[in-house]
Formats: C-alpha cells, structure tokens, sequence
C-alpha cells in the first residue's frame, strides 16, 4: 500500500483529501504544518505529499526545498495544492520541485486525474 502524507493547516481540507486518498488505497500520514511534515519525513518518506503552500510555522515552499535536500528526498511525488492561479507561484513550486498542482477546491476527479498523471494511481 502506498503512503501519502497530507499537509495543510486546514482540518477539513486533511479530513476531504483523506477521504478521497484511502478510496484510492493510499495509507494516509496528516501534518498540519511543513515542520511537522518534515519530521514524518525524516522518519519514514512518504510515496506521495498533498502540500499546502500557504501554512503558519513552515510553508509548503520551504517544506519542499529541505525535503527535496533529504537523503532520497527525491522520490515522494509532490502535488501542491493552492488556491492561488498565479502563473509565477505556480512556476515557483515547480521549480522548487513540486511534480504537479491542484487548485483549491478540489474533488475527486481532480485529484484522480492529477494522481493519475505523476504515476501514483
């Protein structure tokens, strides 16, 4: 079974994006900031992150660019998720290593498909 961990500062979004991960199998890990998400990390590295970018204590940013740095940081696949549609942040979290994105709000047909398109499902 593959692992996602989810990251937001949101309950609900964690509680919506479980919800629609283990109908899809995924074994699911929460962390509502980037700093609690990378001590999950640094314990056992998830298959797959849903990533919020904007969270209090460490955002999604800065989560991706010391996870990506980690001993096979490189692996977890990472779809961010926004409620901005800003090309410039969106390029940002790509070059940042994100492999995909997922605007807020979104449902099971999206993360489906987006899952779908890094490999994941």
């Amino acid at each position: 079974m593959k692992t996602c961990l989810i990251v937001d500062d949101s309950s609900v979004i964690r509680k919506v994006a479980r919800r629609i991960l283990e109908g899809f199998n995924f074994h699911i890990v929460e962390a509502e900031d980037g700093e609690k998400a990378l001590d999950v990390c640094r314990r056992e590295l998830p298959d797959a992150v849903l990533l919020d970018w904007n969270m209090p204590v460490m955002d999604g940013y800065e989560f991706l660019r010391n996870l990506r740095r980690m001993p096979g940081g490189d692996q977890p696949k990472v779809v961010f998720c926004t409620t901005e549609n800003d090309v410039a942040h969106i390029a940002r979290a790509l070059h940042a290593g994100a492999n995909e994105y997922i605007m807020k709000p979104f449902d099971k047909d999206i993360v489906s498909a987006k899952f779908q398109e890094i490999g994941l499902i």
